[in-house]
């Protein structure tokens, strides 16, 4: 059996947010045992980490961060459960040390990332988010990343909102202020594919469909639809290619065209939303004050 030191249940304390007297308990109860500690914690349902694990978490920061030296940029995106915490010294902290890291070590999806030693420290990702969990008081969750090694490409970042939308861009020739436009677009026009190969087929075919019976809805002949359909699918592709889009800044341009101008092409983009496809909390304030009273 381990001997139960306070740094013993200090530590405990820190990694769960339960109270030191139930820290000291668990570890008793499982002979030292820290990860049995944690376990014996979130059964009985003491660890404040573990109850906050059921939250929803749709706040948070998008981020980029970019290693000059290495070559290397990342795209992040880090939720809470209030925009109130987002916008804390230690939250935004946190989020640039985690990308950071995720430079430094890059791993291959969010689990090899929560199981890897956070760098400078001797603790796993994970132990470093749980912590952060129990001290913010929040549920906390690193939800995707995006890494780019560039190489001798250029490399544009932009982060609109404060951490709403964050977005990166590469680029094979051009410079940087192009990159950073090309960026800047890309926030503003959330285009979903680089260029027309890129989408789907059953994404084209569902587009052609719903386009078809709009026509026969407006009355068109069924001989003119497949060519009326061929013309709105062009318009279609302006609409969600990146370079077929007009550039923002100059609609009479479009974003290949201002690429090619400086003999440059886009090699990739990556484009975060803060939130999107989570499904927000509802609160609903009269059972809320109802619960309060009881």
């Amino acid at each position: 059996m381990a001997q139960i030191t306070a740094s013993l249940v200090k530590d405990l304390r820190e990694r769960t947010g339960a109270g030191m007297m139930d820290c000291k308990k668990a570890l008793t109860e499982t002979a030292g045992d820290m990860d049995q500690a944690i376990d014996y914690l979130r059964e009985k349902g003491l660890s404040k980490a573990a109850k906050k694990a059921s939250r929803i978490a749709a706040e948070g920061i998008v981020d980029t961060y970019i290693d000059e030296a290495n070559k290397v940029a990342v795209c992040l995106e880090v939720n809470c459960e209030t925009d109130f915490v987002a916008k804390t010294d230690d939250y935004k902290a946190l989020v640039d040390s985690i990308a950071k890291h995720i430079a430094a070590n890059k791993p291959a999806s969010i689990e090899v990332l929560a199981d890897q030693t956070f760098q400078g420290t001797d603790k796993k990702v994970s132990q470093v988010v749980t912590e952060a969990i129990a001290k913010i008081g929040e549920k906390i969750d690193i939800r995707r990343f995006s890494i780019f090694e560039y190489g001798n490409d250029v490399i544009g970042a932009y982060v609109h909102g404060g951490g709403r939308i964050g977005v990166l861009v590469e680029l094979t020739g051009g410079d940087a202020a192009l990159a950073k436009d090309v960026a800047m677009h890309v926030a503003a026009a959330n285009p979903g594919y680089l260029e027309r190969s890129e989408v789907p087929a059953d994404v084209l075919e569902h587009e052609k469909t719903v386009l078809s019976e709009q026509a026969r809805n407006e009355g068109k002949p069924e001989k003119i639809i497949e060519k009326m359909v061929m013309g709105r699918i062009q318009k279609f592709y302006k609409e969600v290619c990146l370079v077929d889009q007009e550039f923002v800044k100059d609609p009479d341009k479009s974003i290949s065209a201002l690429v090619k101008e400086q003999n440059a092409t886009i090699k990739r983009f990556v484009r975060y939303q803060l939130g999107e496809g989570i499904e927000k909390r509802k609160d609903d304030f009269a059972a809320e004050v109802a619960s309060f009273m009881k």
